[in-house]
């Protein structure tokens, strides 16, 4: 059973011991700089881990940007240990259950990046629903969904 739980003082070691497999440096930043901006952002975002029973197997953090308004999911990554078993799709659906409850405030939207090169990632997200919006940055693709035509 997959599940989120936020990151306290009590878990966020667990975080920073999570581990990208080789290469996977470019495609999402680790915790510990994303624990950094969580910081920095904390009026407006949470980050998660990402558990399966009591194992913390990835990390996501979900951040509500006020001038838009929209969710976004930011740093999403899996454990290299535990790639490959779909618990990045199944914590997905967790976080966009929490987005659901409108924690920050009312928006249906919800964003994310994707690096064009993380196909596996990238399938996950359309599979799941969310469109190329036609921006990027870079080597990164903006991807977005409307919760009010999933629910």
């Amino acid at each position: 059973m997959i599940s989120l739980r936020i990151i306290t003082e009590d878990n966020f070691i667990g975080a920073f011991n999570l581990k990208l497999a080789p290469g996977q440096e470019r495609f999402v930043s680790h915790p510990v700089r994303s624990l950094a901006q969580a910081y920095v952002y904390r009026n407006q975002c949470q980050p998660f881990g990402i558990y399966e029973d009591e194992t913390m197997v990835g990390y996501v953090m979900v951040i509500y940007d006020y001038d838009i308004p929209e969710y976004d999911i930011w740093h999403m990554m899996i454990d290299e240990s535990k790639q490959g078993r779909g618990y990045g799709s199944a914590a997905l659906d967790r976080v966009l259950e929490y987005i659901g409850e409108k924690p920050f405030g009312p928006s249906d939207r919800v964003t994310l990046t994707c690096n064009t090169d993380n196909q596996q990632a990238l399938n996950m997200y359309k599979r799941k629903g969310f469109k190329e919006t036609g921006e990027t940055d870079g080597d990164e693709v903006e991807l977005s969904m409307s919760l009010r035509l999933e629910r």
